[in-house]
């Protein structure tokens, strides 16, 4: 038994020769193609051939400054750090990405901020659905946009680019989201958000007027007919339902309806020529 115990472990060692062999020979190759790998790195660093040339600009409507990029080696730069300063730069941008194209060029392709009203404070900004404010893009400062008022106190120094998650101004934007998903409200253009007190929350809507001749027509444009909706604060969505409804219902009666009131229970509604 001895003996065969001997003659099984003669067998067996030039194997496990062998396997360690091998597995020193890989960790051979491996550290040489490490060393491979870094030298062409650095060779390609520091060619001329890899600096950058070229910045292209995609989707961008402002006058973009990137030349501090030209002349830095493509393999060098971190893209991810390069985007967040950029978008820092540019805040009126969602997003930034960076392209490389070897050997020389680069591209930098700007996702818009998409303002989903105005918000007034010392001075107009736009504000987004991430309830991000940015400067009024230029050619959007005529756009029919609901103004959001009453956060001057909510407010202070608002900077470009800075994300307010602020109770007012997520009810306001929750009532524009709102108004455009129900069909019924689609027609009506939310003029202004009153967002001061948010138990008193209140929207100002436009009613089309339905002009019956050209000089009608010409009035119409004229004068607009504004609609007050008392919303408050909760249940948003609901509410907003409702009124979808109560416009379908009424809607040959709105012009002379003075506001609707849809904080409580049932709406309560205010006929201008009501005594």
């Amino acid at each position: 038994m001895i003996k065969r115990k001997i003659n099984l472990a003669i067998k067996l060692t030039p194997l496990g020769t062998r396997g360690i062999g091998l597995v020193v020979l890989g960790i051979i190759i491996l550290i040489a193609l490490f060393f491979i790998i870094s030298h062409l790195t650095k060779t390609f660093k520091a060619l001329d051939y890899f600096k950058i040339k070229d910045v292209m600009v995609v989707r961008g409507k402002e006058g973009f400054d990137f030349s501090y990029l030209v002349g830095r080696n493509i393999f060098n730069l971190d893209l991810k750090r390069e985007s967040g300063y950029i978008s820092e730069l540019y805040p009126a941008y969602k997003k930034v990405r960076l392209i490389k194209a070897l050997p020389d060029r680069l591209f930098v392709v700007f996702t818009e901020r998409q303002p989903l009203a105005y918000v007034k404070l010392y001075r107009y900004f736009c504000v987004d659905s991430d309830r991000v404010l940015f400067a009024v893009p230029q050619g959007q400062e005529e756009a029919d946009l609901p103004v959001i008022t009453g956060l001057e106190t909510k407010i202070f120094g608002a900077k470009p680019g800075k994300q307010y998650n602020i109770k007012e101004l997520v009810i306001a934007l929750n009532i524009i989201k709102e108004a455009k998903i129900h069909n019924a409200l689609r027609d009506y253009q939310i003029k202004r958000i009153d967002v001061a007190n948010p138990a008193h929350t209140a929207c100002f809507m436009i009613i089309p007027l339905q002009p019956t001749s050209d000089y009608a027509k010409e009035q119409a444009q004229a004068v607009q007919e504004v609609l007050e909706v008392k919303i408050g604060q909760g249940d948003i969505s609901d509410k907003m339902r409702v009124l979808g409804e109560l416009f379908i219902q009424l809607k040959k009666d709105l012009s002379n309806i003075k506001y609707i009131d849809l904080r409580f229970k049932e709406p309560v509604i205010k006929f201008k020529n009501a005594q």
